[in-house]
């Protein structure tokens, strides 16, 4: 069998298209994920103690936010696409398309793991700055912005690049719900010549290409903000 280039030029426009679809998941996911992730992350680092009346609806909160990393971290991704996308639309009653689907997943799923992420990262920072803070009469909120998440965004940029690179690979996986990303591009055009060889080296060059390029982007991050 001869490697043949062509068969990968005429693939091009179609492999670019999931190109986009994939970068598109990839990135809303990672936005409403971080958000998701960076709210869950500081209730379950600050929301401890003891459960008391007048602080119950905060505790019961962050149950919650415990309760949602320890499932989303337990199952695959694979699991939850397929829950979201085939259980939920019976559950609520509701019909859901399998790119805010995959959208839906991917937001939920790197949250929980960016939740764990932002927590090691505002535990790594020492206390006396939160006690400085206090010190000077500032409010939490303030603390945490001005004073802690200066430092913890410091030490969070190499594991949060890393979760870049992983859910970029992971929007592969939602293949099964027949999102037309970059896989789904390339298995529809063997389907149709055969030429897996080619098709598959030319996917996994252009997965090489992004994460190379997300992995560029963060040492570029770490050299300027002095990461150690």
């Amino acid at each position: 069998m001869t490697f043949e280039w062509s068969v990968i030029w005429n693939a091009l426009p179609s492999l670019w298209e999931g190109t986009k679809m994939t970068l598109y998941i990839t990135v809303l996911g990672l936005v409403g994920g971080s958000v998701l992730g960076f709210v869950t992350g500081v209730i379950t680092t600050y929301v401890k103690g003891p459960i008391k009346l007048s602080t119950l609806p905060i505790q019961v909160l962050a149950m919650i936010a415990k309760a949602y990393v320890l499932l989303i971290r337990g199952t695959p991704i694979v699991v939850q696409v397929m829950f979201i996308y085939f259980a939920l639309p019976l559950l609520a009653g509701m019909r859901i398309d399998g790119e805010s689907a995959a959208i839906f997943t991917l937001m939920v799923n790197s949250g929980a793991y960016i939740a764990e992420i932002v927590r090691g990262a505002l535990q790594s920072v020492p206390k006396g700055l939160q006690e400085a803070g206090e010190a000077m009469g500032l409010p939490f909120h303030k603390i945490l912005i001005y004073i802690i998440a200066p430092v913890a965004w410091r030490r969070m940029i190499p594991a949060m690049g890393n979760q870049c690179i992983i859910s970029l690979k992971d929007s592969s996986l939602f293949i099964v719900i027949g999102v037309a990303e970059l896989t789904r591009q390339g298995q529809e055009i063997i389907a149709g010549n055969f030429r897996s060889v080619e098709i598959w080296g030319a996917v996994a060059i252009i997965y090489l290409i992004l994460t190379g390029i997300i992995a560029l982007i963060l040492r570029t991050v770490e050299r300027r903000l002095r990461v150690v």
